[in-house]
C-alpha cells in the first residue's frame, strides 16, 4: 500500500525526500498542494520538478478521497459519511452561518466511552481514524476551502486517539497547512485526563469539557469516564492552566429536563465553575426512538444561562442544527451499523 502525504507533516516528507536532494522548499510545496490547493493527485502538483513528481508517484498516493453521500438539513447543514481503506464509517458535518463556516470532525469510527446518551456510543467502537483521515474530513468537501472553524466533536472521544489529534491539529494551523488560526478550532472531551495534559502542553487549540452534571454519582451514570477520570480534578486543571493566546476552556452541559436542570444543579454548578475563566456551553437534549427522556424547554435554559452569568460564570446556549438529518449533537452514527 502506497503512503499517504494527506496526515504527514513536513518533517515526515523531508526525511524521505532529503537524501534525494530535495529541500524544505519542495516539501512545503507538496504541503500546500495537498492541504491548501487539495490536490487529489500527484501529477497535478505545481512548482515541484517532474522527477520529483515521479519521485513521489511511486511511492505516494495524495490520500485525498471523496465522502460516499451526503444529506442536507432544512437550515443546510449537511452530513457526510466516509468509509476510508480500512473500511471503517465516519460522519462528519457541515454547519454553514454566515461568514463563519464550521466543519465538525470525527476522530474515531464509533467511540468507546460507553456514554449512553450517545448514539455514537451505542454504535460501538470500531477503530482509530488516522490524522490524515480527519484532515480529509476537511479537504475533500466542496466547502473545503471556505472552512473558518474546526470543531472535534464528531463521532469518537478525541483524547482517545491522542497522538493523531495533535498531529491533525499541528495541519490544522500550521502556514504550509490550513492556516486556521487555533482560536477557531475546538476540541471536545469527555475527560481522559492523560490526553488532556498532553493536548494541553502541546497544543494551543481550545478545549471543551462535557460534563453533564456537577455531581460524580450522577456524571458516573452518563459518563463512565467520570470513574476513573473525575471530572472536579479535570476541571481543577483548566481553572489554574494559563491561557494564552485568547485560548477558551469550555463546559458543555447538556440540559435534559428534569434529570440534571434542577435548583441544585444550578448552584452545584456555580459552585463549581465560580472564580474561574471557564465559559459553559448549554445544549439542548436530542432524543432517540423510545427514548424516555427529552430536552429542558428553552425558557429553563435561559434561567440556567441568566444565573450564570449573573453569577460571574460566562455563559451561552448553543443552538441545535442538523436534527432532522441526525447530525445533531449525539447523533452521529446513528444511520451506520446497519450494513
Amino acid at each position: 500500500m502506497n503512503n499517504k502525504l494527506c496526515g504527514m507533516l513536513p518533517d515526515d516528507l523531508q526525511i524521505f525526500l532529503g537524501p534525494h536532494g530535495y529541500d524544505r522548499s519542495h516539501v512545503t510545496k507538496t504541503m500546500l498542494a495537498i492541504y491548501r490547493k487539495r490536490i487529489n493527485h500527484i501529477s497535478l502538483i505545481q512548482g515541484i520538478p517532474k522527477a520529483l513528481k515521479e519521485m513521489l508517484r511511486a511511492d505516494f498516493i495524495t490520500g485525498i478521497y471523496p465522502p460516499c453521500k451526503s444529506a442536507k438539513s432544512v437550515d443546510n447543514t449537511i452530513k457526510y459519511l466516509f468509509r476510508n481503506d480500512k473500511d471503517l464509517e465516519f460522519e462528519t458535518v457541515y454547519l454553514p452561518d454566515n461568514k463563519r463556516k464550521t466543519i465538525c470532525v470525527s476522530t474515531q469510527a464509533g467511540c468507546r466511552m460507553g456514554c449512553p446518551f450517545c448514539v455514537t456510543g451505542r454504535y460501538g467502537f470500531r477503530g482509530n481514524l488516522s490524522a490524515g483521515d480527519i484532515i480529509n474530513q476537511i479537504i475533500s468537501l466542496p466547502h473545503g476551502d471556505e472552512v473558518s472553524h474546526v470543531v472535534f466533536m464528531g463521532m469518537g472521544e478525541p483524547m482517545d486517539n491522542i497522538e493523531e489529534v495533535l498531529k491533525a491539529c499541528k495541519i490544522l494551523v500550521s502556514d504550509w497547512g490550513l492556516a486556521i488560526s487555533s482560536r477557531n478550532i475546538t476540541v471536545s472531551t469527555v475527560g481522559i485526563l492523560p490526553g488532556i495534559v498532553e493536548f494541553l502542553k502541546r497544543s494551543d487549540c481550545n478545549l471543551t469539557l462535557s460534563l453533564h452534571s456537577p455531581f460524580p454519582d450522577e456524571r458516573r451514570l452518563v459518563i463512565p469516564a467520570e470513574k476513573k477520570y473525575p471530572a472536579q480534578k479535570i476541571i481543577d486543571i483548566m481553572k489554574s492552566y494559563p491561557l494564552m493566546k485568547k485560548r477558551r476552556f469550555s463546559i458543555a452541559y447538556v440540559m435534559i429536563m428534569d434529570i440534571n436542570d434542577s435548583d441544585t444543579h444550578l448552584e452545584a454548578l456555580k459552585k463549581l465553575l465560580g472564580d474561574s475563566p471557564l465559559r459553559v456551553n448549554l445544549l439542548p437534549y436530542h432524543r432517540v426512538n423510545s427514548d424516555p427522556n427529552s430536552s429542558s424547554s428553552l425558557e429553563r435554559m435561559q434561567f440556567f444561562k441568566h444565573e450564570l452569568t449573573i453569577s460571574g460564570i460566562s455563559a451561552s446556549i448553543r443552538k441545535s442544527r442538523g436534527e432532522d438529518i441526525s447530525a445533531a449533537c449525539g447523533l452521529l452514527a446513528s444511520g451506520l451499523g446497519k450494513k
